[in-house]
């Protein structure tokens, strides 16, 4: 058997440092047992999905210094590459499902299922709905039917207690209650497949052998051994990582780190460190050091060490580490090559420019006015907005808002980023100019 195993992402965003986290054990895997990387993009959701966004994700993993054998912009022979390019699969399968009793066509509308949730909350039951209580009267289902009504495909799935076994290759068995899964929707009414369906189906017909994803989905992992199972097709065997987390144990998001892989490019950190980062995040080589090459991950690599316990993503240990690789693994020359290629390249330069040209007296200006700008950091301290005469707790709650609201935008320009601050002020009952005070300072 030829080990394949894949990443799969959705471009709906920057890329995550979870996914090139993912992306690394995939790649160390298949490479340390003479097997094949995937790449593939899941992007049906498309009312999200970008093209600038799946190009990011290409492009800051072949930063890191990850390649894959299949993909979107290298082909292969088990494509398309694109979840959106292969709708016409998910149709054919959910309807197959159908056809051979393991799946059933659901009318119910959204109150229904609110309703059916709330009473099952009430009995002191889970909040999974089965396909006994999704099921409506013949006449009923002939009716709304007849009316044209929209309809989901969702999946059977066993109504009685008992314990789903799930193989897991760092865990061992692991037992899941039946009570616990619902009846999945598998292809939405809009034609669109969900994720657990595109899933298995894309990882069976990709010939993908081993499915290395992290943790948050081990619940999923009995609605798609059963999906496996419908299909009369052999499972891939599962093997879930632990979560990165943030410094409070909590899941690393976003609001709490930086969890961008752009985000770290263009503070300035090199990709070997960022990779060698995220490799001793769970893992360690066998002789325990911790700055190592991808290379040397490889040549030692077993998924048998991976720690299950949740490894913290520390912005100061990144920090420390990449200081090893700037001063233990670049010359001076090359030092100079990753410092022009990183700030003083055209893109770069023609980006910062505008905001700084206006405020330039002396070129000499430039450093300390841009150093901001590359270092993430802002130059300011607590003292100095005491002069807005605002409390300290209502001041982090404006700040707070503004940069939610700011986090909601879907477009980045002056009038959308007015529109949506101006929005919220108003909300609150702020004055504009009072609410953006803090923001200038």
């Amino acid at each position: 058997m030829t080990v394949r195993t894949r990443v799969a992402p959705s471009p709906t965003g920057d890329p995550h440092v979870g996914t090139a986290y993912v992306a690394l054990f995939n790649y160390c895997f298949a490479r340390a047992h003479g097997g094949q990387f995937l790449l593939r993009i899941e992007d049906t959701d498309q009312a999200r999905s970008t093209a600038a966004s799946e190009q990011a994700i290409l492009d800051s993993l072949r930063w890191l210094g990850l390649e894959w054998d299949e993909g979107p912009d290298v082909g292969g022979d088990r494509g398309p590459y694109r979840q959106s390019e292969r709708m016409a699969l998910y149709g054919e399968f959910a309807q197959q499902l159908v056809a051979d009793g393991k799946a059933f066509i659901c009318y119910r509308r959204a109150d229904e299922l609110d309703a059916l949730r709330q009473a099952r909350r009430e009995a002191g039951n889970s909040t999974a709905l089965k396909p006994t209580d999704l099921a409506l009267p013949d006449d009923e289902v002939a009716a709304r039917k007849a009316a044209g009504e929209p309809y989901v495909i969702r999946m059977m799935v066993p109504e009685g207690e008992g314990s789903c076994r799930i193989q897991d290759m760092l865990r061992g068995e692991i037992e899941l209650d039946w009570t616990m899964v619902d009846a999945q929707i598998l292809l939405k009414s809009d034609g669109m497949p969900t994720y657990h369906l595109a899933n298995v189906v894309d990882d069976h017909l990709m010939g993908i052998t081993h499915v290395i994803r992290g943790e948050e989905w081990i619940n999923s992992a009995p609605k798609h051994q059963l999906l496996y199972e419908y299909f009369g097709w052999d499972m891939p065997q599962l093997c879930h990582l632990p979560l990165l987390r943030n410094p409070d144990k909590s899941k690393l998001s976003k609001r709490k780190n930086p969890t961008s892989i752009l985000y770290y490019q263009r503070m300035g950190f090199l990709p070997e460190a960022l990779l060698n980062y995220l490799g001793r995040m769970g893992w360690s080589m066998p002789d325990e050091r911790e700055k190592f090459a991808l290379h040397e991950m490889l040549e030692v690599f077993d998924i048998s060490r991976v720690s299950l316990g949740g490894p913290i993503f520390d912005m100061e240990k990144l920090r420390w580490l990449n200081g090893l690789w700037i001063r233990e693994e670049l010359s001076q020359e090359a030092l100079a090559h990753r410092l022009c290629e990183w700030a003083f390249n055209r893109d770069n330069l023609n980006a910062v420019l505008p905001q700084l040209q206006p405020r330039m007296e002396t070129l000499s200006d430039f450093a300390p006015q841009a150093a901001f700008l590359v270092s993430g950091v802002l130059p300011i301290d607590a003292a100095q907005f005491d002069e807005l005469g605002v409390e300290r707790d209502e001041l982090i709650r404006r700040m707070q808002f503004a940069l939610w609201g700011l986090e909601s935008l879907s477009v980045w320009d002056r009038e959308a980023v007015w529109s949506g601050l101006k929005s919220l002020a108003d909300a609150m009952g702020i004055k504009v100019r009072d609410f953006l005070a803090p923001l200038f300072i």
